[in-house]
């Protein structure tokens, strides 16, 4: 090669990545948030929640169908397992999970899919949600399509967004971490053990945003389901609360409640689902949560009384949220004890 094609190649390759990065930093996370559709969640959730997976009870046999379906939408969209990892699970066994009570529990796994940051690829945002419910009681299977079918359909949806984004050359500079959790509804044992046995180390964990119920409305919102309960955000870090906030203000357009969010509530929902093992060892987090309903922890959470728009809409809100913290500068601040 020549001195003045050696000197041309750098220059374009050199001018090919200002481009490149500058269309990374600049590039609307719209198209991708918008891919996480109705039609899509409703699909996935008449499979997770159907009578098939026998209320998805820990251990359960139907607890590790609506695994292997979980597990197969990943693969399908070839969003592999987690780095160093051998499979798409974290087993947890039966004596981790009877620990507190005698519940008879079986072995039990979380699910794990990941996407590798590009920049920062050290540096972990974990999206959680659970997806074991009651199992059968008295012969009658428990569904539980809001709790936490919703959730637990809503990360699927939220990963092939990313997954897509990857594909046209604009993944996360961070990784991110898909973390189905087990156990949730005896006493977020999956999320405990996690904490305790970290795929990544809780200190390169720079947020956890959790999903756990958002299919449905209460009580306090009969006329509209154009509302998500915000809980957490602030509680470590106000940088966290300013990204959920301006993320909704910019894109999803939903009322944010705060509720729940008052340490002197006493349904103490902040203290009630997986993101709590993260945030009680420093890690940011915030849960989104639609609030309960007549279904809760009933037969009838079944996947046609869910809201699919409103679904759709949470879930889009929890991905721009995932896409500022997994691409901004500077991991969110823990500035509150």
């Amino acid at each position: 090669m020549t001195k003045i094609s050696l000197l041309l190649a750098v220059s374009i390759l050199s001018f090919s990545c200002t481009i490149q990065k500058k269309s990374i930093a600049t590039v609307e996370p719209t198209k991708y948030m918008n891919t996480i559709t109705a039609a899509e969640l409703q699909k996935h959730l008449y499979i997770v929640a159907s009578d098939s997976m026998e209320g998805r009870e820990t251990g359960s046999e139907g607890q590790k169908k609506a695994g292997r379906y979980l597990i197969s939408q990943y693969q399908m969209n070839h969003i592999p397992f987690p780095k160093g990892a051998t499979n798409y699970y974290q087993h947890i066994p039966a004596a981790n999970l009877n620990t507190r009570y005698d519940l008879k529990l079986n072995d039990s796994e979380n699910i794990c899919a990941f996407i590798e940051g590009s920049k920062k690829p050290e540096e972990v945002l974990v999206i959680s949600a659970h997806y074991d419910h009651v199992g059968v009681r008295n012969g009658i299977i428990f569904n539980g399509a809001d709790d936490d079918g919703s959730g637990t359909v809503a990360l699927l949806e939220i990963a092939e967004a990313f997954q897509t984004a990857k594909k046209e050359g604009y993944g996360p500079k961070r990784s991110i971490l898909f973390l189905h959790m087990t156990g949730e509804e005896h006493g977020l044992l999956g999320s405990k053990f996690y904490s305790e046995n970290p795929i990544f180390p809780l200190a390169n964990t720079i947020s956890d945003i959790n999903i756990d119920m958002i299919g449905r409305r209460d009580e306090a919102h009969t006329n509209t389901n154009n509302y998500v309960y915000l809980i957490g955000a602030d509680r470590l870090s106000t940088d966290l609360d300013t990204i959920c906030t301006n993320a909704n203000t910019n894109y999803v357009h939903l009322n944010l409640d705060y509720k729940y969010n008052d340490p002197n509530d006493s349904n103490h929902f902040y203290e009630r689902s997986d993101h709590y093992n993260f945030a009680k060892n420093g890690v940011p987090s915030v849960f989104l949560f639609n609030g309960t309903h007549a279904d809760y922890h009933q037969k009838t959470d079944k996947p046609k009384k869910i809201e699919y728009d409103a679904l759709a809409k949470r879930a889009q809100l929890a991905f721009v949220i995932a896409w500022e913290l997994a691409n901004r500068e500077n991991r969110p601040v823990v500035d509150k004890k």
